[in-house]
């Protein structure tokens, strides 16, 4: 069954020059006659998709080609310019981990907000939590303000609370570079028990090794086009003949 499709999506976004203009460059500018609209850069470029239920699919390509960007706009993270978006099923998005989280309340509170968010029930949320704070290696900061923690300790809780739960789709961009070597293999443990199961899984990745032993088909963005389609070991020979960089 086909649980994501893409038509014709593109995305224009703005260009880090047009988010530094600020208000009074902008006046100063126009009076002094040297005002310029800031740019818009075109990052991603009628991209056409179908993946259905229990798909595998890798996604391939330099920095800078539009591989996050694609995943924002399919968890709904970001809204196209143009085209048609489609999604059946519950996602868990393993994106920028610990993005959603309150730095203000606890580590507790925001396992049962981030569970809530993801589609679960508050007291489905709690059964969980010890699991959670186990996994995450946060079982002494349960009632800490979450603005205490270290940037890696945040990332684990978000990937313990995202896969602790059963989601429809799993969205994952390089989760397994978070924390300790010993916290890699335990991730790289907990991501391969989807793979025996029929949820549908979107990966991005720069390990092309771990991308072809996982994923039966990849797509290679370049410069948010779909420069190919297909089976995986094909993408990434096709990939890397062309030896592109991205912009």
């Amino acid at each position: 069954m086909e649980v994501i499709r893409l038509d014709q999506v593109s995305l224009w976004r703005r260009t880090q020059e047009e988010f530094s203009y600020d208000l009074k460059k902008t006046v100063l500018s126009f009076f002094e006659g040297k005002y310029r609209k800031p740019a818009k850069k075109l990052v991603l470029d009628e991209i056409n998709l179908v993946v259905n239920t229990g798909d595998k699919l890798g996604i391939i390509g330099a920095n800078g080609s539009g591989k996050s960007t694609l995943l924002k706009v399919i968890c709904g993270i970001l809204q196209p310019t143009s085209g048609v978006i489609r999604v059946r099923g519950q996602i868990a998005p393993l994106i920028e981990l610990g993005a959603g989280f309150d730095p203000e309340v606890s580590v507790m509170d925001n396992i049962l907000l981030y569970g809530v968010l993801l589609g679960f029930s508050r007291a489905e949320m709690r059964e969980r939590t010890q699991s959670i704070l186990e996994f995450a290696e946060l079982q002494d900061c349960a009632l800490v303000p979450v603005k205490a923690l270290s940037s890696g300790m945040v990332a684990r809780l978000g990937f313990a609370i995202a896969t602790d739960v059963q989601p429809d789709i799993l969205i994952l961009d390089e989760v397994l570079s978070v924390g300790d070597e010993n916290f890699k293999n335990k991730s790289k443990q907990r991501i391969e028990k989807f793979w025996d199961t029929n949820v549908t899984v979107l990966v991005v990745s720069h390990d092309l090794s771990f991308i072809e032993q996982s994923c039966e088909q990849a797509i290679w963005l370049n410069k948010g086009q779909v420069m190919f389609a297909g089976p995986t070991c094909d993408a990434i020979q096709t990939y890397l003949d062309t030896g592109v960089e991205g912009p």
